[in-house]
C-alpha cells in the first residue's frame, strides 16, 4: 500500500470582501482582510494534491503580531483545528470540507492585541514531514459589537455615530454664540488605517520596548494614552505642532483645516514630520479619526469657558487694570473661551466598579502626565463625583469644568479683589447628537447643577483630595497647590457668595444690538440698573481687546469712559460702537473681542467688573448639489461664496473635501475678490461610496482664513 502524501496548500482565500462586510470594515477595503476581535471570520484553504482527511491530517494555525511575537505575551498564538479547546484563547473550527478545499472559521479572543497580524499554518499528516505555509496578513481591530470586548457599546445608533460616522461638527464660538464647525473625520478613507498603525509604531513606548508595547495593545486604556501622546508632537514625532500665537506663515492656520485626512496623509507623506499647525479642536478631531478607525467609540466634546488651572487649587486668577482691560497673566492660569477634547467609551477594569463608560482624553499639550504630554483616560463619572485621585489625570480634567474664577484689580503695585458675577468655568458642554445635526448638551454628565448642595459637596471633596494626596500618575506631578483658606473659594462657603449687586447695589450688563458680522461696526449697549433707594453716581471705564483662543489678551484698541447718574431703581443704557476700521487690524485669527467695563460708585470703595466675549461671524459658503447623487455616477457640485469685507482681498483659495465623494482635497486658486463680491464655482466628481455623506468647504484669503460651509448629501446605491 502506497503511503499517503502530505497535504499541500496551493492557495488561500481570506474571503476579505465577505468577512469585511460582516465585521463592518468594508468601507476601509474589500480586498484585504480587516476583522474585529471576538467575532469569527472564515477562510478557505485549497489543496494541491488531495482532500483534507479529519482523522489523518492535523492543521495548526499560528497568528503573530509585532516584531517579536511571543506566546507568553500573547502576541503569538498556536491553535489547532481539533474540536477540543486547546490552551490558546484563539479558536479555529471546521466549516466545510470540499473535494480539494477546506473552509475554516477563526476567531480572535476579545482581549487580543489590535494591529497587523501574520497568519500561518502547519500541517502534520501521519507520515511525511510537517509543512508550514504563510497564508497572508490581516488587521485586527477593537469590536464595540462584542459584549466581551472592553469597548462594547450596547446601542446600535450610538455605535453608528461614534464608530461608523465619518463626519461631524465641532462646536466653537462662545457660550452666547455656539457655532458648529463641520469636520471630515474620514476614518475609513484609503490608507488611514495604515497611518493609524504607523502612529502606534512611532510612539516612544514602541521605540523603547516594542515587544511589551505590542502585548499591551489589547487594552483600550493603554492604546488611548499612546494615541493621545502621539497626536501632539511635544515628546515624539507626533502628528501636529501646536501654535497659539499669531503667525502661521510657515504652515496652515489651525482655523483653516476642515478634516483629519489631509493632516494624517501629510504626516505620513513627510516621513512623520509634525504637521503645522493645530489647536485644541484639531488635536481632538484627529484623535477622533484614529480612535474610530481602530474601533473605539469616540466623540468630540467642547467645553465653553474652560479652566486651565496650573497650580491645582481650583481657583483661576484673572488680573485687570483700572481701565477694565485684562492683563497678561503671571501664573498662566487662564480661562479658554472654549476647549475641545475627546471622550472614548471603554470599561475601566483598573478602577473601582462604576467608572467605566465615557472617558476624557485630551490630546492638546497643556501639562505632562507621567512625563508625557497626554491627558486621560479620566472617567467622566469620576469627574462628576469629585474622585480626582483616580487614574488618569482626573484632577486636571475636573478643574477644566469646575474651577472658580477670581478677579483682581492691579493698581499701584497692589492687588484688590473685584466683585464679579460668579464667572463659572465649564458651561454648555457640547457634542454632536446621535444621527442628527443637532447639538447635545452633556454638562450634567460632568457636574451636578450649579449652586446645588451636591455640586458644592463634590467641589469640597475634590479640593480636600487635591490637598491631601499627591499620588503619582493620578495628579499632575508638577502641581504645588498653595493652601487655600476656605473662605477664599466662593463655593466653599455655606452661604452663596456675595454678588456685586449686594454690595454696590448696582448691576452692569452688556447687550449686543445686532449680530456681530465681520466687516460691520459692532454696536452694543451697557445696561446699568440701580437696585437701591439712593441716587448713584457711576464712573465706568470701558475697553475692548482681542483675545487669543487660549484666553491670552492682546493690547486694547478701543477705550471709553461713561459717567452715569441713576435715580433710585432707575435703569439706563449707554450706547457704544466699535467701527470696523478700528478693530479690523487688531483682530486675532480667533476673531474674538472681549469688551469689559469696570465701574465704581462715588460713595463706595467697591468696584464692579463685567465683561463679554464677542465672536465675529462670517457669512457661510453655500453648497448646492446639482442633480441626483448616485454612486459611481458623475455629480456636479456648485459652491457659492463671497467676500464679506468692504475692501479687496487677495490670495483667495477655496478648498473642498468630503469622504466618499472626493478622493483627495480639492483646492481652487481664486485670486482676488473685490469688496462684497459674490462668486460661484462648479466642481465635478464621481462619488465612490453610498450612504449619508457630507461636503465641507473653506475659503481663505490674505484677510481671513476660515469662511466655511457644508452640505449633507445622500448618495444612492444606484443599480
Amino acid at each position: 500500500m502506497s503511503s499517503i502524501k502530505g497535504l499541500e496548500v496551493a492557495l488561500t482565500d481570506l474571503q476579505s470582501s465577505w468577512n469585511n462586510v460582516r465585521h463592518r470594515t468594508e468601507e476601509i477595503s474589500s480586498n484585504r482582510l480587516l476583522v474585529r476581535r471576538g467575532q469569527a471570520f472564515n477562510i478557505t484553504l485549497f489543496f494541491r494534491n488531495r482532500a483534507f482527511q479529519p482523522g489523518l491530517d492535523n492543521i495548526i494555525f499560528v497568528t503573530e503580531t509585532g516584531p517579536l511575537p511571543d506566546l507568553p505575551k500573547g502576541t503569538r498564538a498556536v491553535f489547532s483545528l481539533a474540536s477540543h479547546r486547546g490552551p490558546s484563547p484563539w479558536i479555529a473550527s471546521l466549516q466545510a470540507i470540499g473535494a480539494n478545499s477546506l473552509e475554516v472559521s477563526l476567531c480572535a479572543p476579545p482581549v487580543a492585541a489590535v494591529g497587523r497580524y501574520l497568519l500561518k499554518v502547519h500541517i502534520k499528516s501521519l507520515q511525511g514531514p510537517v509543512t508550514a505555509y504563510q497564508l497572508g496578513e490581516f488587521i485586527l481591530l477593537f469590536n464595540p459589537w462584542c459584549p466581551e470586548d472592553a469597548v462594547y457599546l450596547e446601542s446600535e445608533p450610538q455605535r453608528q455615530e461614534y464608530v461608523m460616522n465619518d463626519y461631524g461638527f465641532i462646536y466653537q464660538g462662545n457660550k452666547n454664540w455656539i457655532l458648529p464647525c463641520p469636520w471630515n473625520y474620514g476614518q475609513f478613507e484609503e490608507n488611514i488605517i495604515d497611518i493609524c498603525l504607523e502612529l502606534l509604531d512611532k510612539s516612544l513606548n514602541f521605540q523603547i520596548d516594542p515587544a511589551t508595547d505590542c502585548a499591551l495593545r489589547g487594552s483600550p486604556v493603554y492604546i488611548s494614552r499612546v494615541v493621545c501622546a502621539m497626536i501632539n508632537s511635544n515628546d515624539d514625532s507626533g502628528v501636529l505642532n501646536g501654535n497659539w500665537g499669531e503667525n502661521y506663515s510657515d504652515g496652515t492656520s489651525p482655523t483653516e483645516w476642515m478634516g483629519s485626512v489631509a493632516i494624517l496623509k501629510q504626516w505620513h507623506a513627510t516621513g512623520c514630520q509634525p504637521v503645522r499647525y493645530g489647536q485644541c479642536w484639531v488635536f481632538a478631531a484627529v484623535m477622533c479619526t484614529v480612535m474610530r478607525c481602530l474601533g473605539i467609540p469616540t466623540r468630540v466634546i467642547t467645553n465653553f469657558d474652560s479652566g486651565h488651572d496650573t497650580d491645582g487649587n481650583l481657583i483661576i486668577d484673572e488680573y485687570y487694570d483700572n481701565t477694565g482691560r485684562i492683563l497678561e497673566n503671571k501664573k498662566k492660569d487662564t480661562v479658554w473661551n472654549f476647549h475641545v477634547w475627546n471622550e472614548c467609551w471603554m470599561a475601566r477594569n483598573d478602577l473601582p466598579p462604576g467608572f467605566g463608560g465615557w472617558q476624557v482624553l485630551d490630546a492638546t499639550p497643556q501639562e505632562t502626565s507621567n512625563g508625557l504630554y497626554c491627558c486621560g483616560p479620566a472617567s467622566v463619572r469620576a469627574i462628576k463625583e469629585g474622585e480626582v485621585d483616580l487614574n488618569y489625570d482626573t484632577a486636571f480634567a475636573f478643574s477644566m469644568v469646575n474651577a472658580d474664577c477670581m478677579a483682581w484689580l492691579v493698581f499701584g503695585g497692589k492687588e484688590q479683589k473685584l466683585h464679579q458675577d460668579t464667572n463659572t468655568v465649564g458651561n454648555f458642554i457640547s457634542t454632536k447628537s446621535i444621527q442628527s445635526d443637532e447639538r447635545d448638551d452633556i454638562t450634567e454628565d460632568y457636574k451636578y447643577a450649579e449652586g446645588s448642595l451636591q455640586e458644592r459637596q463634590v467641589f469640597l471633596k475634590a479640593l480636600e483630595k487635591l490637598k491631601a494626596g499627591r499620588s503619582p500618575g493620578s495628579l499632575r506631578a508638577e502641581w504645588r497647590p498653595r493652601s487655600v483658606p476656605l473662605s477664599d473659594s466662593p463655593r466653599s462657603l455655606a452661604t452663596p457668595s456675595l454678588q456685586p449687586s449686594n454690595v454696590v447695589q448696582v448691576s452692569l450688563k452688556f447687550q449686543l444690538l445686532d449680530l456681530p458680522d465681520m466687516g460691520q461696526d459692532i454696536r452694543f449697549v451697557l445696561l446699568a440698573l440701580n437696585m437701591s433707594t439712593q441716587f448713584k453716581d457711576l464712573k465706568v471705564n470701558l475697553s475692548a481687546q482681542s483675545l487669543l483662543h487660549d484666553g491670552s489678551p492682546l493690547l486694547p484698541f478701543w477705550q471709553d469712559t461713561a459717567f452715569i447718574t441713576l435715580s433710585p431703581e432707575e435703569a439706563k443704557t449707554y450706547p457704544c460702537k466699535i467701527p470696523y476700521s478700528q478693530y479690523s487690524q487688531y483682530l486675532s485669527t480667533d476673531k474674538l473681542i472681549r469688551i469689559s467695563a469696570l465701574g465704581e460708585e462715588k460713595s463706595s470703595p467697591e468696584k464692579i467688573l463685567v465683561n463679554k466675549i464677542i465672536t465675529l461671524a462670517y457669512p457661510s459658503i453655500v453648497i448646492n448639489v446639482l442633480g441626483a447623487a448616485i454612486v459611481n455616477q458623475p455629480l456636479s457640485i456648485q459652491v457659492v461664496f463671497s467676500n464679506p469685507l468692504s475692501e479687496q482681498v487677495e490670495d483667495c483659495v477655496l478648498t473642498v473635501e468630503g469622504s466618499g465623494l472626493f478622493r483627495r482635497q480639492q483646492r481652487v486658486l481664486i485670486g482676488v475678490l473685490k469688496p462684497h463680491h459674490k462668486a460661484s464655482l462648479t466642481l465635478q466628481t464621481i462619488p465612490f461610496k453610498s450612504g449619508q455623506r457630507q461636503i465641507q468647504a473653506n475659503l481663505r484669503s490674505n484677510k481671513f482664513k476660515d469662511i466655511k460651509g457644508y452640505r449633507n448629501i445622500y448618495i444612492d446605491f444606484g443599480l
